[in-house]
């Protein structure tokens, strides 16, 4: 249909830097992005044709599994977590990466622990692997916390510097790239410690072996080349170099052709 049509449909997430945001200029940009654009590329590679166009839909947390599912769109290029139970809906490509769910509040809050956090009105984005981890662990600690369900980062960090909320929870990364573009930086401060693991991958139909093997090609032969470390730099290098746990997944994935 690819070939036919000569048009790829990605599902992202606006509002979601640096993985997945739409810029002042209408232009669709991110690490995730830029991966999809590279898995593009080398579809067009392999099919042999002179161009193709990538359709770009903007779906939220709550919808884009079911648009991947119902064929709307080829695949989701954002923060997808893969999740056995989501494997139920849609499959996954090889991880492209690794994260864990943080929560920022104000620095002057002296909310230092997960265990701080009871009782406290905390905005999380509904409906996702984020929101189900962070009412585990702190009912876990004892610590359970009134949640604010947002739509997106924007909404949830209003919240936080308006005094709305005590916390935003979300993958730390996203976080902190929010943080990093806020008024005042210095005013937000992470609580200590993770409180999940998030290994991020673009979400497939589960009906297209053959399609999910193009796609993880493409990825793996990033990783094998190297090039993923210059999507890197790009777009999460400002907020510090890989960790062990990422380069470990990296190299894990450098599968064999």
């Amino acid at each position: 249909r690819i070939k036919e049509t000569g048009t790829i449909t990605f599902s992202y997430r606006n509002g979601a830097p640096p993985f997945s945001f739409k810029d002042r200029e209408g232009r669709v940009r991110g690490y995730s992005i830029e991966l999809c654009v590279r898995v593009a590329a080398a579809i067009q590679k392999a099919l042999a044709i002179p161009e193709l166009k990538i359709d770009w839909v903007s779906l939220e947390a709550s919808t884009r599994l079911e648009a991947v599912a119902s064929g709307k769109v080829d695949a989701d290029c954002g923060t997808t977590t893969i999740t056995l139970s989501r494997m139920q809906t849609v499959d996954f490509s090889v991880p492209v990466f690794v994260d864990g769910g943080g929560v920022l509040v104000s620095a002057k809050s002296k909310l230092a622990r997960l265990a701080n956090l009871k009782g406290k009105r905390i905005a999380v984005i509904g409906g996702t692997t984020t929101e189900q981890a962070l009412v585990g662990a702190l009912n876990s600690i004892d610590a359970p916390a009134v949640l604010v369900p947002v739509t997106n980062g924007a909404e949830g960090m209003a919240l936080l510097t308006e005094g709305k909320v005590d916390g935003y929870a979300g993958d730390r990364t996203v976080l902190a790239n929010l943080r990093l573009r806020a008024r005042n930086p210095g005013a937000l401060v992470f609580v200590a410690g993770d409180f999940s693991y998030e290994p991020y991958g673009l979400a497939l139909r589960r009906d297209d072996p053959d399609f999910k093997l193009a796609v993880n090609r493409a990825l793996v032969n990033l990783y094998r080349t190297g090039d993923i470390d210059g999507i890197f730099q790009r777009w999460l290098g400002a907020l510090g170099k890989p960790g062990t746990l990422l380069h470990a997944m990296f190299y894990l994935n450098t599968l064999p052709e």
